[in-house]
């Protein structure tokens, strides 16, 4: 689990231009929802292309803790035996998440209302991260939580007895917040219904709807509405998961980073509300050709061709923010290296993600020689132009995936090499991470010893 073990100290540093293909796993997101939709359908849900990454595996983990059978049957490929919506059974143990946080979200949201009392906990980095965003809603649905003082994991929740259908108004843009909703409001009588004043990923509404579920979306004056009626029963379904844009924006970055490269990166899933980032790299001058646009398990893809060139700052679109939110911290690297300032505004949600993460790349980009803005709600990041990235710091990456990967990729470029105190919670989400940046020629290795982070 990351942060349980041993630092894994690593070191990027400039040398050759990157070139060839970039296979990127599957999507996270798609991969915890394939998992517990799998679960709660009735009958055997097969799966190609699942994202074998730390998080995911412990959602896998949790379904079979609940009783559904949960089987690897080859890479990226597994079967999902199903025990219906309020079908699940108490656990014997604690339900570990790891790092994950959509994992034990999403999983609270789905267990919310059968009437079984399930504990969570997580790793260091998931303790610090706050739960009453999700448990308040459960409330609604009759769900009692105890835990931590401040709404922390570890959290015992006890699912509703005779649960009640809920109209709920998300208080932040979340995708997990609103797919908790819905995944608790499968097993209520009625119609639950959710209300977004901007819209998120809607991974979890489109895999509804594939698995049976009766569910509309509205856009209306209050905002992005969702309707979902509850006590389907969910037909087990054949999921071919799509590419992950999240970890695709790493190799992308680096090859616009990394003078003379051209990286294909292949099958990207690009649905609207995920794509954010890519509309700002277009923005800012990058050479990205979308190529060979096609559908995969229901969701857009397409191969994205990357070739480096001069990148100019610019200013992203608040009402952006949902559609690219985990995509800032490599984005701040990039705009080190871009001409003029990039402006990044509506993003205090990055402070209560893994780590602080505006925080967290203010203190490791200012380590790197690179000046900058902070606020609440905002970074400003002044860009010194390609080349010019002083780098030599070794950064604190806090257990954060994000960071330690965004840092990587900005040595590539920099004067001098760039140091992440800790390598391993990279594991979380990208395991194929370092073989397939080296595949491309990135210098980034593991280094010896664990040097003292900024």
């Amino acid at each position: 689990m990351a942060g349980h073990g041993a630092a894994r100290p690593m070191v990027a540093q400039a040398g050759t231009p990157l070139r060839g293909t970039a296979p990127i796993p599957g999507d996270k997101s798609v991969s915890h929802r394939a998992l517990i939709l799998g679960a709660l359908a009735v009958g055997e849900t097969k799966i190609t292309g699942l994202l074998e990454g730390e998080d995911v595996l412990d959602t896998g983990k949790a379904m079979r803790a609940f009783g559904a059978g949960v089987e690897r049957i080859g890479e990226g490929a597994w079967t999902v035996r199903g025990v219906g919506v309020g079908g699940f059974q108490e656990p014997d143990n604690v339900i570990d998440h790891g790092n994950a946080g959509t994992g034990v979200r999403l999983v609270m949201g789905a267990m919310a209302t059968t009437d079984i009392t399930v504990t969570f906990t997580g790793d260091a980095s998931l303790r610090s991260r706050p739960m009453g965003r999700i448990t308040d809603p459960l409330a609604l649905f009759g769900a009692e939580a105890r835990g931590r003082r401040g709404g922390l994991l570890p959290i015992t929740l006890t699912g509703a007895t005779n649960p009640l259908p809920v109209q709920y108004t998300t208080p932040v843009p979340s995708a997990q917040v609103k797919s908790a909703v819905l995944l608790a409001g499968l097993n209520a009588p009625g119609e639950t219904v959710v209300i977004e004043r901007e819209a998120t990923r809607d991974h979890t509404e489109r895999m509804l709807r594939g698995f049976g579920a009766e569910i509309a979306t509205e856009a209306t004056a209050e905002g992005h509405v969702i309707t979902l009626r509850g006590q389907p029963e969910l037909r087990p379904q054949t999921i071919a998961v799509p590419r992950d844009p999240s970890s695709a924006a790493f190799p992308v970055v680096a090859a616009l980073l990394v003078e003379g490269s051209d990286v294909l990166v292949p099958g990207i899933g690009l649905n609207p509300t995920r794509a954010g980032l890519f509309d700002t790299l277009v923005e800012m001058g990058a050479d990205i050709a979308f190529e060979n646009r096609r559908e995969e398990g229901g969701e857009p893809v397409a191969d994205l061709r990357v070739r480096f060139g001069p990148l100019r700052g610019v200013e992203v679109p608040p009402e952006r923010a949902p559609s690219m939110i985990d995509e800032y911290p490599v984005l701040a690297a990039l705009a080190a290296t871009a001409e003029g300032s990039t402006i990044m505004r509506g993003i205090k949600e990055l402070r209560v993600k893994e780590s602080d993460r505006i925080d967290a790349m203010a203190r490791g980009l200012e380590a790197c020689g690179v000046s900058l803005e902070e606020g609440k709600d905002h970074l400003i990041v002044h860009g010194r132009g390609p080349g010019s990235v002083p780098g030599g710091a070794t950064v604190g990456t806090r257990l954060d995936h994000r960071i330690a990967m965004a840092f990587l990729c900005l040595g590539l470029a920099a004067n001098r090499p760039i140091t992440i105190d800790d390598g391993a919670p990279i594991a979380t989400s990208f395991p194929s991470f370092l073989p397939l940046m080296r595949a491309l020629g990135a210098d980034i290795r593991e280094v010896g010893a664990r040097e003292t982070a900024l």
